[in-house]
């Protein structure tokens, strides 16, 4: 497995980038790779087939100009900024029989997770379908999606670790389906930030993952798709559409 130690400048340019890498994958023009990105700037990113109307907060989000993007992962809908590292793997389904297996998939690969954050004394807890929480009270600080192809899997999740919380409230809403532990609660009582020094996450996740190289810039041919991708404006949602969905 390859350590892809690349952020690009954007919001938009960090989630095409986990497309890339799976493209290529997909393509067999690459292999399994892990990388890491933090947003710079604030931005909503929804899930496949996530909502405008029912997931965002849209008076708040047109008056303050916040951009908003599509990933092609299902999930739910996540507020990007600072303070949210993300981390993305792509996994050849030859790995590991379970990670066939979607659900079996999630607890594989969040147990390394797990395991990674114990050197800094956090004890995350694996949560249906695809979330990560903590004690005390059982709260939420990492979701999860897939994208799931012919040979490989695109798994990115985020882990909270410095982000301003009061800003979830503002801009998304509760959602309409919760995983069972939720208990209806809302965004602030269930969210919270785990404290680790995210340099040093990245070398015990790579651990976990048996990282063998580092690559620290983009290649030709990444940087090919990847303009061809940012041509397409595939994952940018316009505010036209945010007022007025597609129907």
């Amino acid at each position: 497995m390859i350590f892809k130690d690349i952020v690009l400048a954007t919001l938009q340019e960090n989630i095409l980038y986990d497309e890339v890498l799976f493209y290529l994958a997909e393509k067999e023009e690459a292999g399994e790779s892990l990388r890491f990105w933090e947003s710079s700037q604030l931005g909503i990113v929804l899930g496949r087939t996530g909502k405008t109307q029912e997931d965002i907060n849209i008076e708040n989000v047109v008056k303050n100009n916040i951009s908003v993007f599509r990933r092609t992962s299902g999930g739910g809908t996540v507020l990007q900024g600072p303070g949210c590292l993300n981390f993305s793997l792509i996994l050849s389904k030859d790995r590991d029989p379970q990670l066939n297996d979607l659900r079996k998939s999630y607890q594989i690969i969040l147990n390394k997770i797990v395991s990674a954050l114990q050197k800094f004394d956090i004890k995350g807890m694996f949560r249906p379908i695809s979330d990560l929480a903590v004690e005390p009270g059982e709260k939420k600080f990492s979701g999860n999606a897939q994208h799931r192809g012919r040979k490989y899997i695109l798994h990115h999740g985020t882990i909270l670790y410095q982000f301003s919380l009061p800003m979830i409230e503002k801009y998304l809403k509760i959602p309409k389906d919760m995983p069972p532990y939720r208990q209806n609660r809302g965004h602030l009582d269930f969210v919270t930030n785990v404290f680790l020094e995210p340099g040093l996450f990245k070398e015990a996740v790579s651990k976990e993952f048996a990282v063998e190289n580092r690559e620290t810039s983009l290649s030709q041919r990444e940087r090919q798709v990847l303009k061809e991708l940012g041509q397409q404006e595939r994952v940018r949602v316009s505010k036209e559409e945010l007022i007025a969905p597609k129907k």
